[in-house]
């Protein structure tokens, strides 16, 4: 299936209004593909005692996940940021859980026109997997 990066970015700078930031003010959104072509949006949620904030990777991830889904090929990530805004660590642990880190492509969106992409694996190498735990 072929990646339509525009289409996941303007999802992405969507999924953003929804955002509940009233400490930090920092909207972040994500849009996350599925094998089968279906996207599910993510914004980041905080919390005041910080720690059980919930990034919008994170959002869009369990979203798909509760919903059934289990094969992802894309996300897309916007912030209210004058750069690209690349995921946290967790985030990308999370996304180890269920995306290839050879294939799966990760976007980050500076505005609609301007976009950068890198595979899982390009910007978390050595990532614990599954397949790591099968090893012990």
């Amino acid at each position: 299936m072929e990646i339509d990066r525009t289409l996941l970015a303007r999802e992405a700078v969507l999924a953003k209004e929804h955002a509940y930031v009233p400490y930090s003010h920092f909207r972040v959104g994500a849009a996350l593909l599925t094998a089968g072509g279906v996207i599910y949006r993510g914004c980041n949620i905080e919390n005041a005692a910080y720690s059980p904030t919930n990034c919008a990777e994170r959002t869009a991830i369990f979203k798909a996940v509760s919903e059934g889904e289990r094969s992802f090929t894309a996300i897309a990530i916007a912030g209210d940021t004058h750069d690209y805004l690349y995921p946290c660590g967790v985030c990308r642990q999370v996304l180890m859980e269920f995306c290839d880190p050879k294939t799966f492509e990760i976007i980050l969106v500076k505005s609609e026109q301007e976009l950068r992409s890198f595979t899982l694996e390009a910007l978390y190498p050595g990532g614990f997997s599954a397949e790591e735990l099968r090893k012990i």
